[in-house]
């Protein structure tokens, strides 16, 4: 790699949340005080959102690897699960082997728990990452544990983190006894072009730069422009360009090598290339917001998981903080993503170490066609168009409708 080259003694921009590497904006350190508000106050729960790569996860860890001992912790990330299901995943973090148990024994089991570390002085929390993908009845098995209590006070302090599409949710009327418990709700923006700058310098200043300049002034203004102050998107950009950099032995990165680092990745500028996800989960019509499209995840020919796709995007990588978790060696922490829109679908690899396969072709960007399979490792990924599919409903016989 390029660290000797550029004098660095870590990787400045990894993908993976590393709470060495927070860089706390305006905004990130307000979600943080409202995330320690928790450990003070039981009155209710905080909500915190943000876009995919905005830094969410990070946070958590930073949040966690600085509670006291007396604080008992459940960090929950896969959500599309059923009541049930989520009751045992929250059991289990707190070391109970549910698997057994009735729905009935899994509240009673929570529930004394609850009451037993409150009698033994200690705090207990639960967190929620991806929460967004909680169903409406997960969510008021949320709220009815939240109702938990002493005599004196409430025992389960409650995060949830999610994507945009939390606050539409959460905006239901079905959902409306939920949303009286919410005490503090805030909204994780991305970076301002000033913070991008000094986000980028504290990245290599931790990685072991001390104060050297290894991008140049009028880089800033370029990654801004492509990046729209995502912190997830920098890094990958930034990366890009030090390998870059690396590979035509030069000492920095100017806006030559951040070019084709762009070009590398494909990128357009960030206002472009997401003008059409702004509108989705939450301006389009009811009938819009419907299944488009579907995957069939499968583990050496035998099926493992289904997703749905809806419109907005789907990140696929080996760490608990991505969309769809695969874990496997051969899957990068974060390795691709799925961006689905009323048009069609569109995979992205993500600078993933091995690599994005489809028809047997490495592929750094590709328009999805129904019946398209997508192979990372030894896991494969059958893309399923449902638009596709009712095109082809009203047909009798084995004839198909025409693709493009």
């Amino acid at each position: 790699m390029y660290l000797e080259h550029f004098g660095l003694v870590e990787l400045p921009f990894r993908l993976s949340p590393d709470p060495a590497f927070l860089f706390l904006s305006k905004h990130h350190a307000r979600a943080k005080a409202y995330m320690e508000s928790t450990i003070w106050f039981t009155d209710g729960f905080v909500v915190i959102t943000g876009e995919v790569g905005s830094g969410k996860t990070t946070l958590i860890e930073t949040f966690l690897s600085e509670l006291e001992k007396d604080v008992v912790v459940a960090q929950v990330n896969q959500t599309q699960v059923s009541p049930i299901e989520f009751l045992q995943s929250v059991l289990v973090q707190f070391g109970f082997s549910p698997f057994q148990m009735k729905k009935a024994q899994l509240l009673a089991t929570l529930n004394q728990f609850l009451i037993e570390q409150y009698a033994s002085g200690r705090k207990v929390l639960l967190i929620v990452d991806e929460a967004q993908n909680l169903s409406h009845r997960v969510l008021e098995e949320i709220r009815l544990l939240s109702g938990v209590e002493t005599t004196k006070e409430k025992v389960l302090r409650i995060i949830l983190a999610g994507q945009p599409e939390m606050n539409e949710k959460l905006d239901s009327p079905e959902l409306v006894q939920l949303v009286q418990r919410v005490r503090l709700r805030f909204h994780l923006t991305a970076l301002s072009a000033e913070e991008l700058r000094a986000y980028v310098l504290h990245r290599l200043e931790v990685a072991g730069s001390h104060g050297r300049q290894l991008f140049h002034e009028d880089t800033f203004p370029l990654i801004y422009e492509y990046t729209g102050g995502i912190p997830r998107l920098i890094n990958t950009l930034c990366d890009t360009a030090l390998m870059g950099a690396f590979a035509t032995e030069r000492a920095t990165v100017g806006v030559a090598e951040l070019r084709t680092a762009i070009e590398e990745l494909r990128w357009t500028d960030f206002a472009s290339r997401t003008a059409r996800l702004r509108h989705i989960g939450g301006h389009f019509p009811a009938t819009q917001r419907s299944t488009l499209a579907r995957i069939v995840v499968t583990f050496d020919g035998e099926k493992v998981e289904e997703r749905e796709l809806p419109p907005g995007r789907l990140v696929i990588g080996r760490t608990p903080d991505n969309d769809l978790q695969i874990d496997s060696k051969l899957v990068s922490r974060h390795h691709c993503q799925i961006i689905t829109t009323p048009e069609g679908s569109v995979l992205e690899d993500l600078n993933s170490t091995n690599g994005v396969y489809v028809k047997s072709k490495r592929v750094r960007r590709h328009h999805l066609n129904d019946g398209d399979v997508i192979v990372l490792g030894r896991h494969e990924i059958f893309y399923v168009d449902e638009r596709a599919a009712r095109a082809r409903a009203p047909v009798t016989g084995p004839a198909r409708a025409d693709e493009e």
